[in-house]
């Protein structure tokens, strides 16, 4: 901005120049030694105006000078290195008392000093760009949004005419009203937020459920600052009989309704998951109910279900991203069949797949705001997963919070992410010894009975449970056989198992309607053996088996 030509162009300026250069001609020169006039809040007390000797020459005449005493804003002119004070408007004045002009600003304006502008004074000088600072509270409480424009002054010079110098016009807006507004939305948005998230953290697992097999550990961490948390959910289901369901999902889009649905069909997971069903069959379920909660959400989930005895997680996907699995050898393996669409689409059959799960492996399941990134495509994201699972080592807690900070995910980080980490370990030595499995194949007629109780009572023994114990434990499994030996078709097996915390009695054949307990009369020859059981045991239940047929199990809580 240029002082100099603004004014010349205003009305009544040429008059006043050439009755300055009249005056000029009857006086002596000014000087130009780059002193200041007082400002408008210090004018010299006997009322003479200010001449040449204080310094900028002409300032107080400018037309411009009297628009800038009449606005609200701040205003203060600064000219030279050391941005001594010009000129300072009323309303300044106001703000901050009377500042002395001719005085350099570090000293003469301290609010500047103490809000950091200074250096922003000497960008705007060396550079002759205007600069802008948003929002600064000033020491006295007001918030003031500072703009520094370069001006080009007139200074005092010879007869020849004046010389022109550098200098900085501040202008200072008040928006205290608009700051405060902002904090208390800020303020608000802070509360919703927190409000958000702690919805979304209550309709998660307050506490992981721990199988005797597996150790597991989950991470939830919501995205972004903003109150509209996303849909993410993750469960794990000990189903008995050692079996253990684990799931993780995302319903896509943000907010307490993604949220609410999730609830819901996290709800769901857990039901169906107690009708023992495999994979593919929960899903199915849950995508006819996702399409009655909302047609309008779509959702991604991952069911699997891991069983100690096959060595394997038998898993179904409906468009969730796949399992990585890491095995005792350090190899990743990933689970990319089969795979079918979203949760809600409906007319798709899924179907279940599997993946070995030895003991010494770690799995890992988790949402698409892990490994999803706009910069990548998301097959990178997920071969950066892999390469970081095959680093990452500890329990699954450690291994968690690794993956996390591989992957980049900080507390900024712009989409929800959930990650469930299970380890299969493997063990050895005196650990190994409360981790015992023996089979029997039932084969023949009515004479498997007495064999299969034969096989429970010493294999029991050898287990060295209690008496009480042992002897339920060989009425448990003969009644198990004896049903399966009326009711069920070859093959059948006698599976005994102890882990550290129970001891499992399960019978399999090749029927696949399911037993009920029923109250038997007293006239009634049978019907009685899973009531028998049912009452003798801590738990029982009943499943079909995916290569067709049934198992029932039972067990027994081992004192700690």
């Amino acid at each position: 901005m240029n002082f100099t030509r603004w004014s010349a162009r205003l009305p009544g300026t040429q008059r006043r120049a050439a009755a300055r250069t009249e005056q000029a001609a009857a006086s002596p020169p000014p000087r130009g030694d780059g002193s200041v006039p007082a400002a408008r809040a210090e004018r010299p007390s006997d009322g003479a105006e200010p001449g040449p000797a204080d310094g900028i020459e002409g300032v107080d005449e400018l037309p411009v000078r009297e628009v800038l005493d009449r606005i609200p804003a701040l205003v203060a002119l600064v000219h030279g290195a050391e941005h001594r004070i010009a000129y300072v408007n009323d309303a300044y004045v106001a703000a901050f008392g009377p500042r002395p002009v001719g005085e350099p600003a570090r000293e003469a304006l301290p609010e500047l000093d103490e809000l950091g502008l200074l250096p922003l004074l000497d960008q705007v000088l060396r550079s002759s760009k205007p600069r802008t600072v948003k929002s600064r509270k000033a020491p006295s409480g007001r918030s003031y949004t500072f703009t520094c424009t370069p001006v080009t002054l007139p200074l005092g010079g010879s007869a020849a005419g004046p010389e022109e110098g550098g200098g900085v016009l501040v202008f200072a807006a008040d928006v205290t009203d608009h700051a405060e507004a902002a904090e208390r939305l800020r303020t608000s948005e802070r509360a919703q937020r927190e409000t958000a998230v702690t919805l979304q953290k209550s309709l998660l697992p307050q506490e992981l459920e721990q199988p005797d097999d597996l150790r597991i550990a989950a991470t939830y961490q919501p995205g972004g600052t903003e109150a509209a948390v996303g849909g993410d959910w993750y469960d794990v289901i000990t189903l008995g009989g050692g079996r253990t369901a684990l799931v993780i999902g995302d319903v896509m889009g943000r907010g307490v309704r993604a949220a609410a649905v999730m609830g819901q069909l996290r709800t769901a997971v857990r039901a169906y998951a107690r009708l023992d069903l495999p994979p593919h069959e929960v899903l199915q379920l849950l995508d006819g109910l996702a399409a009655e909660i909302d047609a309008s959400q779509i959702a991604t989930c991952v069911y699997a279900v891991h069983d100690p005895n096959e060595g394997s997680l038998v898993y179904a996907s409906a468009g969730h991203l796949p399992i990585l699995v890491r095995d005792e050898n350090g190899t990743i393996h990933r689970a990319e069949e089969p795979t079918g669409p979203p949760l809600g689409t409906g007319g798709w059959l899924h179907t279940s797949g599997s993946v070995p799960l030895s003991p010494g492996s770690t799995a890992v399941l988790y949402t698409d705001g892990l490994v999803e990134r706009r910069s990548e495509d998301i097959d990178e994201g997920v071969a950066s997963l892999e390469r970081a699972l095959a680093g990452a080592t500890g329990t699954p807690q450690v291994v968690c919070d690794r993956l996390i900070r591989a992957l980049g995910v900080t507390a900024d980080h712009d989409d929800d992410v959930a990650v469930l980490v299970l380890q299969h370990p493997a063990r050895t030595g005196s650990d190994a010894e409360l981790f015992r499995n023996a089979a029997l194949e039932l084969l023949g007629g009515v004479e498997a009975a007495p064999r299969a109780r034969a096989f429970a009572t010493g294999v029991l023994a050898s287990w060295r449970f209690s008496p009480e114990l042992h002897d339920l434990g060989v009425l448990a499994a003969s009644e198990l056989v004896a049903n399966s030996l009326q009711h069920g078709t070859p093959p059948m097996r006698l599976r005994l198992r102890r882990t550290d915390r129970r001891l499992i009695i399960e019978v399999t054949d090749g029927d696949d309607h399911l037993p009920r307990r029923r109250r038997a009369e007293p006239a009634d020859e049978a019907g009685r053996g899973i009531a028998i059981v049912a009452t003798i045991a801590s738990n029982w239940g009943s499943r079909r088996t995916p290569g067709g047929g049934k198992a029932v199990w039972c067990e027994f809580a081992l004192p700690k």
